[in-house]
């Protein structure tokens, strides 16, 4: 693959590209673009870690996209600085990858359904085991069975910048190709013909039936390697995005987990300090530091800052095989750090995330979605086969379905698979509080002030 096409500033969507300003550069508008979507906003009340906290301090999507973003700008522009004097890129500037990682960063988790990852496997679920969720794979192909029994929240994302946000302009946000390969940290459909490489970008999928012909047109845009039909080589720098993301999330929610008393001040910094390089000097500084707040505040800043350059380095260290699409690990596999990157991994896993308080929210999100799902699916299929037929209910609770994804004049489609789709990116795309909200109203647990 080559330099000079992955960083495309072709528009998905246009024809034409629009003069360049160093002052504002393409990249730089597509950060603008997500940082002003409706879809980037609603991330303010989505699930990090602690679902639905009443703390005014731990993270949400939001604040970790911007932090994610804020990672992988650092590195695009390190990564950028190295390549373009070993390559001796003209015409580009270190700040351009900076750039495209971090507006790539900041929309990665745009496509989460509500409650984080127990939403996505909420939405698995409710296909797998509701007699309407099995009735509707029944009748679709099986790569259309696929993009359900497996709801991806990346392919979700992918749909959100490309298609749902400013659906009236085809390619949606219309962002680079740059920005929209770098996105995509898994090129590849729900199903494919033959088993692909064991690597890390086709461990899930990217995007949907529905989508594929749009990242097929950013895949050529961009010459990314075609390794068979419906899956690519990833676009170099998604390395670099899904390192901001390992970082932010290893490293802060060990951090929001001390912050809500569920470790304890030692626990954290044992684990922190071999992240620091110089860990006798990160102690002797801490010996400063009055209160375990600060002190693990700085010991989280000093880790990001050594893993950033050793991530930097292992890029480069590893240019080649990027560029020929076969490296295959994430780079925190085989930074020198791994090891300890890797114990924070395993404190997450098997102390945080499984702790009582998220453990709680996430099971109670099964029964939200599932029961949103089952409510509007069974609308919208009704007023399809019967139309004005359609019981009083179904006619009723299309009016609560936006007309985008109800259909036009809330009239839904023929089509049973994009029916049931755009009834998947209304659900998956709501709130954490809002999704509870009307679930509460449909089931009648409580009712809207009069």
């Amino acid at each position: 693959m080559d330099w000079n096409r992955l960083l495309s500033r072709a528009r998905l969507g246009l024809s034409r590209l629009h003069a360049d300003n160093e002052a504002r550069t393409d990249f730089q508008r597509d950060f603008d673009r997500i940082v002003f979507s409706s879809a980037f906003r609603r991330l303010q009340d989505k699930t990090q870690v602690f679902p639905l906290s009443q703390s005014d301090y731990v993270r949400t999507r939001l604040t970790h996209s911007l932090e994610v973003s804020s990672v992988g700008r650092s590195l695009g522009t390190m990564v950028g600085d190295s390549v373009i004097k070993r390559h001796l890129l003209q015409g580009v500037y270190p700040q351009d990858f900076g750039a495209v990682v971090a507006a790539a960063s900041l929309a990665h988790d745009i496509g989460n359904p509500p409650f984080g990852h127990a939403g996505e496997d909420a939405i698995r679920l409710w296909f797998t085991e509701s007699h309407t969720g099995q009735t509707v794979l029944e009748q679709l192909t099986e790569p259309q069975r696929h993009d359900f029994l497996h709801f991806e929240g990346n392919a979700q994302g992918f749909r959100i910048i490309t298609r749902l946000q400013s659906p009236d302009n085809r390619g949606g946000m219309q962002l680079t190709c740059a920005t929209l390969g770098t996105f995509t940290k898994y090129p590849r459909a729900s199903t494919l013909p033959t088993t692909p490489p064991p690597a890390i970008a086709f461990k899930k999928f990217g995007f949907y039936q529905d989508d594929a012909d749009l990242f097929a047109e950013i895949a050529d845009q961009l010459g990314l390697d075609r390794v068979q039909p419906g899956a690519w080589s990833r676009h170099p720098l998604t390395y670099l995005l899904e390192a901001a993301d390992d970082i932010c999330y290893r490293i802060i929610d060990i951090e929001d987990a001390f912050r809500l008393q569920q470790l304890r001040f030692e626990e954290v910094r044992d684990l922190l300090l071999p992240l620091t390089g110089e860990p006798d000097r990160a102690r002797r500084k801490l010996e400063h530091i009055t209160r375990a707040k600060e002190r693990i505040e700085y010991l989280r800043a000093k880790a990001i800052g050594v893993i950033i350059e050793q991530v930097h380095q292992c890029f480069m260290a590893h240019e080649d095989a990027i560029l020929a699409g076969v490296f295959a690990e994430e780079l925190l596999d085989v930074i020198p750090a791994a090891e300890a990157m890797h114990a924070l991994k395993a404190c997450g896993e098997h102390q945080v995330y499984v702790s009582k308080p998220v453990v709680e929210v996430e099971a109670a999100g099964f029964e939200v979605l599932g029961g949103l799902l089952e409510a509007f699916v069974t609308s919208v299929n009704d007023l399809a086969a019967n139309g004005a037929s359609a019981s009083p209910k179904s006619r009723m609770l299309v009016h609560l379905i936006p007309e985008q994804f109800a259909g036009p004049g809330r009239q839904p489609t023929a089509d049973l698979y994009r029916r049931v789709l755009a009834i998947t990116d209304f659900v998956s795309g709501m709130t954490d509080s809002y999704a509870v909200s009307l679930f509460k109203k449909l089931t009648g647990i409580s009712l809207p002030n009069s």
